[in-house]
């Protein structure tokens, strides 16, 4: 409309002109301009440039802004809107209410957005899309409102002459200059900050026995581009619990054996054994698996004292959360065979863990919810439900880089799983793979519930894997007395005996016990016959060998009772002495590896080992059998018959009569640590034994035929 055609118009249009001129150099109207125009440009940085320190800057200057003007700009909007709503409809009228109706839901979803991040533990992906979507839609249609209105005014100068300079260049100039200023913010706020300063290079006396290109072997285990990282880098698993995030997996991860990997009494002390035998440097074989933080760090290089081999943040927390999902590649070659990423940490993250300060700690619990993209891309990763993953350190081997002999496999977790019945590729609904099993789900109200990428879950199922790792160490967490280890024991030995219940593979394996006896026994026996017991010992639930793990410490065994009616013992075996340990010829499920002499490696100095003389396991789903046979001894009759002494393995109290029946009791029973380990690593008087889980039982009632009268023997 030009100026002409303003006079023309309806009486009052001149002044509702110059009105809406004056708008344009209205402080209120710049304000909300500027406003505009810096949280549009600073939400779109936050969407497209890189995660560093300026963009987290930007992320608390955005929602500070955000906050404090948002009262002044929505009044701003409502006024606008009530100073214009009678005009005609036109097409810039037309694009001004739908930028209104844009801007209004996007203020709205990004108030709700920093309500959820200050006092929730996440923020609604669905509210996080709005506000995506009508900045868009905000920036489009304000500029369609606004760029016609502004190229109109030059065509009014003759109503403006008085006015001074041109009211839109006043306008943009103005919301220009609120922009730089809330940039200027932005930017000091980032020189400001001063990151912690960082180990990134090795002690000066690290020592590269293997090479400058493997400063971390003998393990297999990595960082990207061969450099050390500072121990602070990795862990910090407790704060992850902190703020109500994650803490349900944080209580679960605190009493596991990945957390206490490294402060395990017995691994502190072999590990020890080992330096003091091949050097500090060696244990690093161990690292990888066992004390990855330290490894990294350089920790596991020169002593002085006992300490020394462990960093303190690697003692305290083993394989923390970031050691563990920092992990980007695996091999199945097993020993640690990993690559692990450095991880980019929020702000404050590091400094919390070490200062406490509560301020710190919201700030970083604000940015890691409000601008979670990067601590979703680097820590949930699809690569951790594969079973190659655990590969990585559920397999082992030595080599003579080690025992100065040759290649020998250890425990080998996976590929037993691999070739069993539990693996069939292609087929979800058929294989169990190791986290449905040692990872069950548990009900859930951690943002990490939910996972759109496993067969049988949805985002929305309410439920977590667990982080205790179940398995079959209930010893370790009441030796170092940690914090839910009362819990993590009681559940332990739940799974041991198979009563665990875990309702997302029911419908795949057999109920009850993870491994199975059965005993096959006679149907009556007389008085001086030898009875003939064979047990069948069946591997039920168990993924791949049992037992697994390192065989030379581990014990599974055959106990068999065998008493009268009376309770007298006539036949035992397998029984465990006052003393912790048991009795020789007992039935072991078990490995005796061996050195290069042929002496058995029973201090789990498995650095020597490049054999092994005996081995006896079961294969998933296959069966093993045992016979034993014991004398139904004869009672002191009248008629002056006597026991037979030299055919009962146990003493036995003389009866006045036969005994009507016999009881025999079979147990298969599981303890973790050998008693003789145990003696060694903290000496006979330590009073520790390992606690022992009966995995299986069965009982038979024999009946004693009594003999004809006057029969002879």
């Amino acid at each position: 409309m030009t100026p002409k055609q303003v006079q023309r118009s309806e009486p009052g249009s001149v002044e509702r002109w110059r009105k809406g001129l004056q708008n344009w150099r209205s402080h209120l109207a710049i304000l909300a301009a500027g406003y505009l125009l810096f949280e549009t440009l600073s939400g779109l940085a936050i969407l497209f440039v890189p995660f560093s320190v300026p963009s987290q800057i930007v992320v608390l200057v955005h929602t500070l802004i955000g906050l404090v003007f948002l009262i002044p700009c929505g009044w701003y909007l409502i006024r606008h809107w009530i100073e214009y709503f009678r005009n005609p409809l036109s097409h810039i009228v037309l694009v001004g209410y739908l930028g209104f109706a844009a801007l209004a839901l996007c203020l709205i979803s990004g108030a709700v957005l920093t309500v959820q991040a200050i006092w929730g533990v996440r923020i609604s992906y669905g509210w996080d899309t709005v506000h995506i979507v009508t900045t868009f839609a905000t920036l489009i249609f304000v500029l369609l409102h606004t760029i016609p209105l502004a190229r109109r005014v030059p065509q009014l100068s003759s109503l403006t002459a008085a006015e001074g300079s041109s009211p839109p260049r006043a306008y943009f100039r103005g919301a220009l200059v609120f922009t730089l200023g809330c940039a200027v913010l932005a930017a000091l706020g980032s020189l400001a900050y001063r990151s912690p300063s960082m180990q990134r290079e090795f002690p000066e006396d690290y020592s590269f026995s293997y090479g400058q290109d493997r400063p971390f072997a003998p393990s297999l285990a990595r960082t990207e581009n061969l450099e050390a990282y500072d121990p602070r880098l990795l862990s910090g698993s407790f704060s992850c619990g902190t703020a109500g995030c994650h803490k349900e997996i944080v209580e679960e991860w605190q009493s596991s054996a990945y957390r206490w990997a490294a402060m395990d009494a017995g691994f502190q002390r072999i590990q020890m054994n080992m330096a003091e035998q091949n050097g500090p440097d060696s244990t690093r074989y161990c690292g990888g698996c066992h004390d990855p933080i330290s490894l990294f760090s350089g920790t596991k290089n020169l002593f002085t004292d006992t300490e020394k081999l462990t960093s303190l943040h690697g003692y305290q927390e083993g394989i923390s959360c970031l050691s563990c999902h920092s992990i980007r590649e695996v091999d199945v070659k097993g020993n640690a065979d990993y690559i692990v990423a450095r991880p980019e940490r929020y702000l404050f993250e590091v400094e919390y863990a070490e200062t406490s300060l509560e301020w710190q700690r919201l700030v970083r619990d604000f940015l890691i919810r409000s601008y979670p993209g990067k601590h979703m891309k680097d820590l949930g990763k699809t690569l951790f439900k594969a079973p190659e993953y655990c590969a990585a350190c559920h397999k082992q081997f030595i080599d003579q880089e080690i025992n100065r002999v040759g290649w020998v496999q250890l425990q080998n977790q996976y590929d037993n799983w691999k070739q069993s019945r539990w693996n069939h590729p292609g087929d979800a609904s058929r294989t169990i793979e190791c986290r449905e099993c040692h990872m069950p789900l548990n009900p859930s109200t951690d943002p990490a519930a939910g996972d759109n990428f496993d067969y049988n879950r949805s985002p929305e199922d309410g439920k977590h894997r667990s982080h205790r790792f179940l398995a079959s160490n209930q010893f370790m967490p009441a030796v170092l007395k940690l914090p839910g280890a009362e819990e993590q024991i009681r559940l332990t030995e739940k799974w041991l005996q198979g009563t665990y219940e875990i309702p997302e593979i029911a419908d795949k394996w057999t109920s009850g016990p993870i491994v199975g006896v059965e005993m096959l026994a006679p149907e009556a026996i007389a008085p001086g016959e030898t009875a003939e017991l064979k047990l069948i010992i069946t591997s039920n639930k168990v993924g791949h060998d049992f037992p697994t793990g390192p065989l030379d410490i581990i014990q599974a065994w055959i106990e068999v009772t065998v008493a009268d009616d009376e309770g007298r013992l006539i036949f035992g075996s397998g029984r465990v002495g006052e003393n912790g340990f048991i009795e020789e010829g007992t039935f072991m499920l078990k490995a005796e590896p061996v050195d290069q002499e042929g002496n058995l490696i029973d201090r789990h100095n498995l650095w020597e080992m490049v054999g092994v003389r005996h081995r006896r396991a079961l294969f998933p789903g296959f069966s093993d059998t045992v016979d034993f046979s014991f004398f139904c001894p004869e009672t002191a009759r009248p008629d002056s018959r006597k026991i037979q002494p030299e055919k009962i393995a146990y003493p036995l109290a003389v009866s006045s009569r036969d005994a009507a029946w016999l009881e025999v009791k079979v147990r298969l029973r599981y303890r973790k640590i050998s008693q003789y380990l145990l003696n060694f690593m903290f000496g006979a008087d330590s009073g520790l034994t390992a606690p022992i889980v009966d995995l299986a039982s069965d009982t038979r009632r024999i009946p004693v035929r009594t003999p004809p009268s006057g029969s002879e023997d």
